[in-house]
């Protein structure tokens, strides 16, 4: 597995494959890859003319749909038209350290967007699912903090690092959950996270933030590998023969870049309290719910704050 490339994908043909963010980084990659394999490949973006632009560069079954993560109507009315198949639902897209915004039903941006919106999207499109659901997660979960206290940053001094690292532990979490509740109710669809490592693509290319981003900057331009490597987590985890609740990231360098490989998660990653917490309070916010039956939550005790 260590030496795993785009080469040793098998043919994807007869197979229909929903990636998000396709229309840049290692999205783009991805569903380039996936549709010279044979895959119909289904780019969900926010701009249809970036998407219809990226497609463009693209050998195969191509289609570009609108999708907003920051914007739940646009997620039901992506999920209410799509009525075929999905083999594989790659949860890409994500932002990174923007000032302080809200999504339209008035989240913080990151949660909403990286969280919010695929986790409403995963529970939606979840009946028409019949493989698996790959979300890309990040070694910035490692010092990620769940803040049940106030999760949309209404209370505290907004910090654009701390609330990308509550998005991206909030991914593990969720995808953790999912990976209980998939076995719980018998199917056979599987839960699989990975991550890119640290890859040169635009999520972090944001300007004027001072010293500390000009040092990470450069840090990131001076390990980083290219957006064709920092796909390969992705390309593994949904191609390849992986166990659910498997987590994929770079086998080098502290997981920061090299060929795919099984990658070590935090151990918060798997708190069941913290992750059925997680699960009940999204379903709430997103007015969306685990839709292949009832399955009841883990005892969760209550806690005030962060997570641990």
């Amino acid at each position: 597995m260590t030496s795993f490339t785009a080469t040793d994908i098998p043919s994807q043909d007869g197979r229909t494959i929903v990636v998000t963010g396709a229309n840049g980084g290692i999205g783009r990659v991805t569903a380039s890859v996936l549709a010279e394999k044979g895959a119909r490949v289904v780019l969900a973006v926010r701009d249809v003319d970036k998407g219809l632009a990226a497609a463009a560069t693209m050998a195969g079954s191509l289609e570009v749909r609108r999708l907003d993560l920051a914007d739940l109507s646009s997620v039901r009315e992506f999920a209410g038209s799509f009525t075929e198949p999905i083999d594989v639902l790659i949860n890409n897209a994500g932002i990174s350290i923007p000032p302080l915004t809200r999504t339209v039903d008035g989240f913080e941006s990151q949660l909403g967007t990286n969280h919010l919106g695929h986790f409403a999207l995963t529970n939606l499109l979840l009946p028409q699912v019949s493989g698996r659901i790959v979300t890309v997660g990040s070694l910035v979960h490692l010092v990620g903090r769940i803040d049940f206290a106030d999760l949309n940053w209404t209370d505290r001094k907004y910090r654009p690092y701390g609330a990308y690292g509550q998005s991206k532990l909030a991914n593990h979490l969720s995808a953790h959950e999912l990976q209980r509740r998939l076995t719980a109710a018998g199917s056979s669809v599987i839960s699989v996270v990975a991550h890119p490592g640290i890859a040169t693509t635009n999520l972090m290319d944001v300007e004027g933030r001072g010293l500390r981003h000009r040092i990470e900057k450069f840090f990131v331009q001076s390990v980083a590998h290219a957006a064709e490597a920092g796909a390969l987590p992705s390309l593994y985890a949904a191609t390849a023969d992986v166990a659910g609740d498997s987590y994929i990231g770079p086998s080098r360098m502290m997981g920061m870049r090299g060929a795919p490989a099984p990658a070590k998660r935090a151990a918060k990653t798997k708190n069941a309290g913290d992750a059925g917490r997680l699960w009940e309070e999204s379903e709430r916010l997103t007015g969306t719910t685990f839709p292949l039956g009832r399955i009841p939550y883990r005892p969760v005790i209550a806690t005030e704050g962060t997570s641990s």
